[in-house]
């Protein structure tokens, strides 16, 4: 599987999608693409695009349906004539590589009372657990149905390890104790063999290519002594240590269902 992001180039920014700490917006690059835009100099900043990007790539090797991820550049220039200061700012803060979602014309949100595949929903619940993505609830699906098929969006909630940056080790073996909230638990009655398939599809050269695209200006962090490679290793011992040991959080969605 290639898992290689593209490199566009922002030429529009067109409107903010919603109020919001992250404040990310519906922008169009030099492709003639329309993308959802996730800033660097937003909210939680590199750390949220590395959240996007890992959870992302995690979501496309799983088989899920995720509008494709690119590399985002903004110039030095780009925003500059923006009327609103707060996105004026907030561009200006976001120089660089930032990270874009295709955006899918004509999706709608998904309604918590339509059902789905069985296997589907604990595949989803499964990739929640293992990337600790805490924001996939009946208040906020992150879920589209676009051309009758359920996309995933928005991972950049996931990994709040990184934000106290202390022991990843331990943190790859906690439990999962947000998953009670997931908007699919309840339909989630197959996460055995969710399990058993993303043991089947992931591994360690999986991981390795996943962290690898993790742009180096990504990893350059002020409240973190390791160096960018250091910060890579990280995440893949994590990745790998959640993997070896996914009995833990499948255990809790077991009996959050129960």
């Amino acid at each position: 599987m290639d898992l290689s992001l593209r490199t566009v180039t922002v030429m529009r920014y067109i409107l903010p999608l919603r109020e919001g700490g992250s404040l990310p917006a519906l922008a169009e690059a030099d492709d003639d693409f329309k993308y959802v835009l996730k800033f660097r100099g937003a909210g939680h900043g590199v750390k949220m695009l590395i959240s996007e990007l890992l959870g992302g790539k995690i979501t496309e090797v799983l088989g899920l349906k995720i509008p494709e991820l690119v590399f985002a550049n903004l110039d030095v220039d780009f925003g500059r004539t923006e009327a609103d200061e707060e996105i004026q700012d907030l561009l200006k803060f976001s120089e660089g590589l930032n990270l874009g979602l295709h955006f899918l014309s004509g999706a709608i949100a998904y309604d918590a009372s339509v059902k789905i595949d069985p296997l589907l929903a604990s595949k989803i619940v499964w990739l929640d657990a293992f990337i600790t993505n805490i924001d996939r609830t009946f208040k906020n699906t992150n879920l589209l149905l676009w051309h009758k098929e359920l996309w995933v969006i928005d991972n950049g909630a996931s990994f709040y390890f990184h934000h106290s940056w202390q022991n990843f080790d331990s943190a790859a073996k906690t439990p999962f104790k947000y998953v009670k909230d997931h908007v699919l638990l309840s339909q989630a009655s197959e996460l055995d063999k969710a399990d058993a398939f993303a043991k089947s599809v992931l591994n360690g050269d999986v991981f390795r290519a996943i962290v690898n695209l993790l742009p180096e200006e990504w990893l350059q962090w002020n409240d973190a002594d390791e160096s960018p490679e250091e910060i890579r290793e990280i995440y893949f011992n994590f990745l790998k240590t959640r993997l070896e040991n996914s009995e833990i959080f499948l255990n809790e969605a077991k009996n959050a269902r129960g």
